[in-house]
């Protein structure tokens, strides 16, 4: 009689999904301070909202996301411990686009094989960003699927929850003509574009070991910089009452003019000056190897703007000296004006992501 199948046979191994738990609960248990009730381990995180009873009108912001394929150049790397900061990045930053401060995260990993050292390099990456975006880590699954993904492979994703009190919500009902555009530089190419950068580099023919003089660094270096996390810096400048802050957008997927118009009511265009900043050298890089269009890499790559802030004109120069503070390498990147409906040009970016709202205008020449 030959032996049944077992869950371990079909290709699942519990017992290295628990050695991945106890290699990264440390690192997730410094994220959590006392709002943060229970432990690592539990069906469900729970947090504690009785501190935030002094809301008059409380709202709860809510965002999820993943970090696309850019998972494919850790893989390849085998280098697993800065994609955290990927994930945290893209779902945090969106909810401070409101004015929300996020409170907690969880994530979710799928993969084909269960890597305790592997998957616990990803959760601490996950778990540092959350303590620099000021946000606990309450809570993951991680997912072992064989048959599906390759040993090797793995994908994540996450989301978060923050709060907001209802008369502090940024966004285009704040927005108006006479507005400063502030933009806050990228660490790289952050989490998108991914499926056209690697396109770019097989196209190519070039290797993620090669050492490219322009980055100091190799290919693959450059290309899995971890994004950067915006959430505190963004927060402490709204609460800055000189600095007038009314909307941020979040630059992704779609670029920087489509974001931005997300964030603008109707009525008012911004014009983007492209001659205020320098495009960094990975964005040329991929420019020249694939001959990429400048529209394509407008609408694809945030092209060294990373988060934008939309303030009132008496607040450009205290907003400014607000992020040099902080540490944050910005420039006034453009300004909102009225926008006359008659006007059909076809360099204005307006009604994207479904959101018929204001308008956007690049203009000018990069640096």
């Amino acid at each position: 009689m030959t032996d049944g199948l077992t869950y371990a046979a079909a290709g699942v191994d519990t017992e290295a999904g628990d050695k991945a738990v106890e290699l990264m609960k440390d690192a997730v248990r410094r994220t959590q301070g006392p709002a943060v009730i229970g432990g690592v381990g539990g069906f469900a995180g729970l947090y504690d909202l009785s501190a935030f009873q002094r809301y008059r009108k409380p709202l709860l912001a809510t965002s999820t996301d993943g970090v696309g394929t850019k998972v494919a150049i850790a893989q390849a790397l085998d280098k697993h411990d800065t994609i955290g900061f990927d994930l945290v990045g893209m779902v945090v930053d969106d909810i401070v686009v409101v004015g929300a401060e996020p409170l907690f995260m969880t994530d979710y990993i799928a993969t084909g094989k269960v890597v305790p050292e592997r998957v616990a390099d990803i959760v601490r990456g996950i778990a540092q960003a959350c303590e620099v975006a000021g946000t606990a880590l309450v809570g993951g699954e991680t997912a072992e699927h064989p048959g599906l993904l390759a040993p090797d492979e793995y994908d994540v994703a996450g989301a978060a929850t923050g709060i907001v009190e209802a008369d502090s919500v940024l966004g285009p009902e704040r927005v108006r003509a006479g507005d400063v555009l502030i933009a806050m530089a990228s660490s790289g190419i952050h989490s998108n574009g991914y499926s056209l950068v690697r396109a770019v580099i097989k196209h190519a023919g070039w290797e993620l070991g090669r050492h490219v003089e322009e980055f100091g660094r190799t290919l693959g270096e450059e290309l899995l910089e971890p994004t950067k996390v915006y959430a505190s810096d963004c927060l402490a400048l709204a609460r800055d009452e000189a600095a007038q802050v009314h909307a941020y957008t979040h630059v992704t997927g779609g670029g920087l003019a489509a974001n931005l118009a997300r964030v603008l009511p109707e009525g008012v265009v911004a014009t983007v000056d492209r001659s205020s900043w320098e495009v960094p050298a990975v964005f040329r890089t991929v420019r020249d190897l694939g001959a990429v269009p400048r529209g394509d890499l407008e609408n694809t790559l945030n092209l060294g703007v990373g988060m934008v802030a939309v303030v009132g004109a008496d607040g450009a120069d205290a907003a400014l000296a607000r992020l040099a503070a902080l540490g944050v390498d910005a420039w006034t990147l453009g300004t909102v004006d009225e926008h006359d409906p008659s006007s059909t040009s076809e360099d204005l970016v307006v009604g994207t992501k479904g959101v018929h709202a204001g308008a956007v205008r690049l203009v000018g020449d990069y640096r």
